[in-house]
């Protein structure tokens, strides 16, 4: 795979949009990145996933998967090595990282209803 790759399958999911943070390519949903190509020129493609799902890559694909070095990393920011990884391998990774960040977005807007329902009652 290759950051044209990367790219593609990223903007293949539901919603999803390119921007740029920092001078660096990135891939939101709702307006909240999901992932980057901010290392690029070292061949990663990077996903914002939780700890935990980190940990499960990683620890099935270490020659693919890695954290992200420093506290972005131990927060589940993890590079994606473009060249060992294989299409139906990063599509699910991309995938599980939108679908992290949906499920994030959509949080708050719960929590406010909730709240908002205590204080009607």
């Amino acid at each position: 795979m290759n950051v044209e790759d990367f790219r593609r399958i990223a903007l293949s999911m539901d919603g999803a949009e390119e921007g740029s943070h920092m001078g660096a390519a990135d891939f939101r949903v709702g307006g909240r990145i999901f992932a980057t190509l901010a290392m690029q020129d070292k061949g990663y493609g990077n996903l914002m996933l939780t700890p935990e799902v980190q940990a499960g890559f990683v620890a099935e694909q270490p020659e693919v998967f890695l954290p992200v070095f420093g506290g972005w990393g131990r927060m589940g920011a993890t590079h994606v090595v473009l060249a060992a990884a294989d299409e139906d391998l990063l599509k699910g990774a991309l995938h599980a990282a939108w679908k992290l960040r949906v499920e994030k977005n959509h949080k708050p807007a719960k929590k406010r209803a909730a709240i908002k329902k205590r204080v009607e009652d």
